[in-house]
């Protein structure tokens, strides 16, 4: 089990490094390779977690398969052999974690549907009883389920920055009333599809994050879906609103890492051993719960 944590192809086009995937530019498509870079709280740590990569991308063609009739995606295929003729020669390395996509306009907003109140939706509500500038009502507990689930979008941050919350009406400022109301929609309707669906297999979805944009004027679903890096995922069984909640996500690590006293300004702490076997072994768990399958 050898971790990746960045991509050392040198004869394929690269455009960029995001805090997690190596994005490479076959001209009408995009190559999309996902490292076993670990992020948190917008920070790239310095220790990667073996195999992850392959977990969210597999997980992600999962999810973009299920949600397929709501709305489209950048998916064209995860078969190597059908990706471009230079890539052929680093088949083994892009097996699983890779995927060739479509090109699209990225929005310029995150869209984050929480549908229990934790983090620092938790933590802002304990403040002044809001999260993202929307009152809740008084007396809820932590990890309590939210009568309904909330749209809080953010600002997407680049490498090292951190996300912004802004509100709804920012978006319609950004994107247009249209557009705003269009992602809005298809990111409850994807969450609640989603939380439906992993609830099934005795898994929570907490919270999500989703990313759109836009390919022949129409609004398309991009990047990653209901993944562990992109979601709080709890184990129903252990569910218990009142208290922090066991998690099939990078909870752990970021919960050592505040406990580790870092100020989360870069660069990040190195992680203890422990931290990322355990890491790893939570990310394939999630894998198999959700998808029946094994890496």
């Amino acid at each position: 089990m050898t971790a990746i944590p960045e991509t050392l192809f040198k004869d394929l086009p690269l455009k960029r490094q995001g805090k997690v995937r190596d994005i490479f530019d076959f001209g009408n498509t995009l190559l999309l390779v996902t490292t076993d870079r670990l992020s948190a709280f917008d920070v790239v740590l310095p220790d990667p977690i073996p195999d992850k990569g392959k977990v969210l991308n597999q997980i992600s063609v999962f999810w973009f398969e299920k949600m397929a009739n709501i709305v489209g995606n950048h998916l064209v295929t995860t078969d190597v052999t059908a990706y471009p003729e230079q890539c052929l020669p680093h088949k083994e390395a892009l097996d699983k974690r890779s995927m060739l996509v479509k090109k699209a306009e990225p929005l310029a907003v995150e869209c984050i549907v929480r549908g229990y109140i934790s983090g620092s939706g938790w933590s802002s509500y304990k403040k002044n009883g809001q999260v993202c500038g929307i009152r809740l009502p008084e007396g809820l507990k932590e990890s309590d389920k939210l009568a309904a689930p909330l749209y809080t979008p953010s600002t997407k941050a680049e490498v090292g920055d951190h996300d912004i919350n802004i509100s709804f009406e920012q978006t319609i400022d950004i994107l247009g009333r249209k557009t705003a109301e269009k992602i809005r929609d298809l990111s409850l309707e994807i969450y609640n599809r989603g939380a439906a669906l992993a609830l099934e297999k005795g898994i929570i979805i907490a919270d999500t994050k989703f990313e759109f944009g836009v390919r022949d004027g129409e609004i398309i679903l991009i990047d990653e879906v209901l993944t562990p890096d992109s979601s709080r995922f709890w184990p129903l069984d252990d569910y218990a609103p009142g208290r922090g909640q066991k998690s099939f996500d990078k909870q752990a690590v970021r919960d050592w890492l505040v406990n580790s006293g870092w100020d989360k300004t870069p660069p990040g702490p190195e992680l203890p051993k422990e931290v990322i076997d355990n890491t790893a072994r939570t990310y394939k768990e999630i894998y198999t719960r959700l998808t029946g399958d094994t890496l």
